[in-house]
């Protein structure tokens, strides 16, 4: 089906109380090992990438070879941008095709992420496409950016933020963390907390390194969106690595990256059915 918009999907995620995963995704072979991993689970997914690896390919090319992939297939997917730090990047996105965006203010006081957020979402709404907004910094690496802040979400400030931009998700610092060097400590009495007096789903960024049983059950506190980076690119490298230690003589490039795209659906297929392990199919 085509790519759908990402209001549509979280309809469907919330009336199927599951928990989709996020995806980032960087070239042809990643994409394709998510998208057949998302189809064989019958998960709805987000499909992402940040502006920090569109320079790879562009906007306008990762959105024709997500929704060529995605015209196939039966399982609902968005696509999404992920970390857009910039109006522009939300602006470029939405010109490309993508069907849903987050605008990331975290690093801002509360007043200007509030201006800088809303300013996203007034231009997004004439497009019909969801805004994701990030409040409370979260820990570690995101692609190239090293975060050294850990301010956890207040919960006193998520209702006049979510009301004040008119968000329609809401990515949270609850102890996770970006990447996997630093360890996450989810704090599940904060994400409670938070649950009861936020307006919109949340988003939990950093999922790589969150044990599965945590993850599980996160879609009791309207978790509905859980960002997974790292786990696929360090498959993808690994299956390369290991082609090129077996052979350093190795010339066809099409086996490898075969393998790295095999390496890829492995990855994201088994992390969808731990995500949602009770989940009826």
């Amino acid at each position: 089906m085509p790519l759908v918009n990402g209001y549509t999907l979280l309809e469907i995620i919330q009336e199927r109380k599951v928990i989709a995963g996020a995806f980032n995704t960087t070239n042809l072979e990643t994409t394709v090992g998510i998208l057949q991993a998302v189809e064989k689970t019958c998960i709805p997914t987000f499909i992402q990438v940040a502006p920090t690896n569109i320079s790879l390919a562009g906007y306008d090319y990762l959105v024709d070879m997500v929704s060529r992939y995605a015209e196939n297939m039966d399982t609902p997917v968005a696509m999404h941008l992920d970390h857009g730090k910039k109006f522009e990047d939300v602006k470029s996105a939405i010109r490309a095709g993508f069907t849903s965006v987050m605008i990331d203010g975290a690093t801002f006081d509360f007043e200007k992420n509030i201006a800088f957020t809303k300013k996203a979402v007034d231009f997004a709404k004439a497009y019909g496409v969801p805004v994701e907004a990030e409040l409370g910094a979260i820990l570690g690496k995101e692609d190239d950016h090293v975060s050294e802040a850990d301010s956890k979400t207040d919960p006193a400030q998520v209702k006049e933020f979510v009301e004040r931009t008119g968000c329609d998700m809401l990515a949270i610092s609850v102890g996770n963390v970006h990447g996997l060097e630093d360890k996450p400590k989810i704090d599940f009495d904060l994400l409670k907390e938070i649950n009861e007096v936020s307006p919109v789903p949340l988003v939990i960024h950093g999922g790589s390194g969150i044990p599965d049983k945590h993850i599980q059950q996160m879609v009791n506190y309207n978790v509905t969106k859980i960002n997974i980076a790292s786990d696929l690119r360090q498959s993808y490298i690994r299956s390369v690595g290991k082609a090129y230690e077996s052979n350093p003589n190795e010339a066809n490039l099409i086996k490898v990256l075969q393998h790295a795209e095999d390496s890829v659906f492995e990855t994201v297929y088994a992390k969808i059915l731990s995500m949602n392990s009770v989940v009826q199919r």
